[in-house]
């Protein structure tokens, strides 16, 4: 059960309170009081021993929530938090409702075996009943959704970044203020909006922030002066954006056609496509409202749903983040964000257990509120993200209901006709099947004309309305390019459309005929070209875009969005597959690659780290971590049976970490063996050289490993010490750098010394400026997502290894990334 406390200045008035309240329930919750101070002259006063000495008294695994009545009396039970082991701090709750009414209403709560959070929601929901009796309305739902609880600390700040506090930026600041226990407000000064809190991704967003407007973020709580500075860290470096994109102004059935046939539109994404038509139009569930009587079953159906929904959103991130790359894919952390935000399940567990409603209702009823303060903003691009709302809302209450989704099932290629598209619906489009999109609202700013520019797929947005009573199955011609599309073109425009076009495809299908074949260089040297995935899906992408193997698979996406680890059998059965498919193939299999910016909340307890990127992740999680280590090892080595699989170890900086990982590798060897469980009989072992001091210690480190594996995205911040989401560093965080550069140069000279193999799987080596710069390095593998091999192995057909040689050794003697590109420009 709960355990309460109470702290006052006074002990006679917390003495009363208890006698209150405990009168309220005949004595059956554990409630200690913690006031007065032991001066007979002075006894008002607070004392934080006495306070841990309460919280000890009544302290349950439940949890403990602490009441407080002034100043003080906050910061002696922050104080009180430190003397307490992390395990229990992590279960005690400082409250901000009011003392009396909170303290009743929590006992009462408690009681009848509510838990922490349903206690802490009913003692700062305490004023309602007297508020409504005095005709005071609290907000507009008629109770409290952002009690404030004082702050000691404040910073003013003026956001720069053009498109503001939009979803992206907004998950950033959830997410930054998640990393600590301090409780975060955020206020929109321009406005004069009221404070909200700093770990809902629905407030912050909803703000209205704009580019330009001043905000004030308050914290209280033991660590807030690293909170503050971490958000203005983010805020100051415009999270990780860029700011020079100015958004079109959202249109939406405003254009009218010039002709009967002609209509026009916004260019949301460049390219012909000559099809005929289909109408896609997703069902939109509608729940039905009833009574139940067991509300916490009801409450726990929608968590059900709510960690199914986290799974599939986890799994679409992976994939997104192979076909789409990992900047455009962040916008599902928002989604995992909305479906994690306090306030929103708040409000509705609030309306499950107080209006005993269904959970679907409920659900739908806080999700259409949230949409509705989006669409309320007078900023258009903020106003856009309502569409990732509804798209969330919806997997949700799908799952709650058991329906399927609406499923696009092809038999030919068509030119997909809609109002509009999800961020979910348009990132599972195949580009071979939908050849382009054409919807009647949304701007080349949303998130899925984005990610239809990512796939390659033309669309116009922004459309008459009178294309949605177009047939089925009429042939349309579009031109992402200038934002036309014509309904059944005549023959004059068909042929301008069908030379472009082809002029398009002939580039396209060149490279991709191509990349079936080895990637052989003029002076016929063969250069291996494998691919990075995410997830089984990705395999068959990547053979069809001619990989000859994966040179890193990223197995975190077993790990997240779940409630506990991976077994090893559901690894074995996924790595199984993978392999399966290969064909013997090469199968690089990093193990796991998490901690710190990505950690995994059924670990316990984690840390908060100042700078996750400097702390406890990769190779050193996994060595922290040794029994979730080993059971990665077993998957793998048993997986290997038959398959061409090796091991790559990420986060590589010390010989010490690669010795310690090799013992646990033979240790797992062993253990298999003597349980006569088979295993290949020798296993390569691989590194990832992404840190300096992996490339200061590489010779030392080719002793140990059979092969390198190049991580140029970390390995050039990290050299250049700036983080390469940072705008402001941008010119120095570039793989292209010659200081970068000479790190890979270093690394391929030491491994090629000791007998071993190197490769590359950063993002330099999907940049056709780099390839023969990375060909005369003398790189042997590269890899890429399966989008880019047809093109780099075009490249590497069309140099030599001779004068990509001589290419690499003037970069290297170049002062800045401009130079080195000019170089291989000319």
């Amino acid at each position: 059960m709960v355990g309460i406390v109470i702290v006052s200045h006074s002990k006679q008035l917390a003495l009363g309170v208890q006698e209150l309240a405990m009168q309220m329930v005949q004595g059956t919750v554990a409630l200690a009081i913690a006031a007065g101070i032991a001066d007979p002259d002075h006894p008002l006063g607070t004392d934080p021993i006495q306070v841990q000495e309460a919280i000890a008294s009544v302290f349950s695994d439940d949890g403990v929530l602490v009441l407080m009545d002034l100043g003080s009396a906050l910061m002696s039970a922050e104080m009180a938090l430190e003397f307490l082991p992390e395990a229990q701090r992590q279960k005690i709750h400082l409250c901000a409702a009011p003392l009396v009414e909170g303290a009743i209403a929590a006992v009462v709560a408690a009681a009848a075996g509510r838990n922490i959070h349903q206690v802490i929601a009913e003692a700062q929901g305490a004023l309602i009943a007297k508020a409504s009796q005095l005709g005071i309305d609290i907000n507009a739902n008629g109770h409290v959704t952002n009690p404030q609880p004082p702050a000691n600390k404040e910073i003013r700040l003026t956001i720069n970044n053009r498109f503001g506090l939009h979803a992206r930026p907004a998950a950033r600041f959830v997410g930054t203020s998640a990393r600590f226990g301090a409780q975060i407000w955020v206020q929109n000064l321009t406005t004069g909006s009221s404070p909200v809190r700093g770990d809902s991704i629905n407030q912050v967003a909803t703000l209205g922030v704009r580019q330009g407007h001043e905000i004030a973020i308050s914290a209280t709580g033991n660590d807030a002066d690293a909170a503050l500075a971490a958000l203005q860290a983010l805020i100051t470096n415009n999270f990780g954006e860029d700011d020079t994109i100015i958004p079109p102004p959202l249109v939406k059935n405003t254009v009218t056609p010039q002709s009967p046939s002609e209509l026009s539109g916004i260019a949301a994404s460049p390219g012909v496509a000559i099809a005929p038509i289909v109408h896609y139009q997703p069902s939109i569930l509608t729940p039905t409202q009833y009574h139940v009587d067991d509300v916490e079953t009801e409450w726990q159906r929608l968590q059900n749903a709510i960690q199914a929904a986290k799974q599939e959103i986890e799994t679409l991130f992976s994939h997104a983040s192979v076909q789409i790359g990992d900047a455009e894919a962040a916008i599902f952390d928002a989604h995992l964000l909305f479906l994690a935000d306090p306030v929103l399940l708040e409000a509705v567990h609030h309306r499950i257990s107080e209006e005993q409603i269904n959970a679907e209702t409920a659900w739908q009823l806080v999700v259409d509120e949230v949409a509705s303060r989006y669409r309320t903003l007078e900023d258009a691009y903020l106003q856009e993200r309502v569409d990732d709302v509804i798209d969330v809302g919806q997997r949700v209450l799908r799952l709650l209901t058991g329906t399927v989704g609406t499923v696009l099932d092809l038999q030919e290629p068509a030119i997909l006709v809609a109002t509009d598209l999800t961020p979910s619906d348009t990132v599972g489009l195949d580009p071979k099947k939908i050849l382009g999109i054409c919807t009647t609202s949304g701007s080349s700013t949303s998130h899925s004309a984005i990610i239809a520019r990512t796939l390659g797929i033309p669309a116009v947005l922004g459309m008459d309305v009178q294309v949605l009573q177009v047939e089925d199955g009429t042939l349309m011609g579009l031109d992402g390019e200038i934002g036309r599309a014509w309904v059944e073109p005549e023959a004059d425009i068909l042929e301008l459309l069908e030379t472009k076009r082809q002029a398009w495809q002939t580039a396209q299908l060149s490279a991709k005929a191509k990349a079936q074949q080895p990637a052989i260089t003029l002076d016929n040297r063969q250069v291996s070209v494998f691919a990075n995935i995410g997830s089984i899906a990705d395999v068959q992408a990547a053979l069809s875009n001619g990989a000859e193997g994966v040179g890193l698979l990223r197995t975190e996406f077993l790990y997240l969005g779940r409630t506990s680890p991976p077994t090893e059998e559901e690894q074995l059965a996924v790595y199984q597959a993978i392999a399966q498919v290969l064909e013997q193939r090469p199968l690089i299999i990093r193990t796991l690659d998490v901690g710190g910016d990505k950690p995994l909340p059924y670990l316990r307890p984690q840390l908060i780290e100042a700078n996750p990127f400097l702390g406890c992740r990769g190779i050193r999680f996994c060595l922290h971590h040794v029994e979730l280590f080993k059971t990665q090892l077993r998957a793998i080595l048993r997986a290997s049976v038959g398959q061409n699989i090796k091991i790559m170890l990420p986060m590589i900086a010390t010989v010490g970490e690669v010795k310690a990982a090799k013992a646990i590798l033979s240790q797992v060897q062993s253990e298999l063996c003597q349980a006569d469980i088979p295993i290949a009989e020798a296993i390569s072992l691989g590194i990832m050289i992404e840190v300096p001091a992996a490339v200061a210690m590489a010779d030392q480190l080719a002793a140990e490993v059979d092969f390198f594996s190049i991580g140029t995205n970390d390995l050039s911040q990290y050299v250049m010490a700036g983080d390469r989401t940072n705008p402001q560093v941008t010119n120095l965080v570039d793989a292209m750098h010659p200081a970068v550069l000479r790190m890979v140069q270093q690394t391929v000279q030491a491994a090629h010394q000791a007998g071993i193999w190197v490769g590359l799987c950063g993002e330099l080596a999907a940049d056709p400026l780099a390839t023969p710069i990375l060909l005369g390095l003398g790189l042997d593998e590269l890899s890429v997502n399966p989008p880019a091999i047809p093109t780099l192995k075009q490249s590497i057909s069309q140099l030599s290894v001779v004068a990509s040689e001589a290419i690499a050794i003037m970069a290297l003697q170049q002062e800045s990334v401009e130079q080195v590109k000019a170089i291989v420009s000319h």
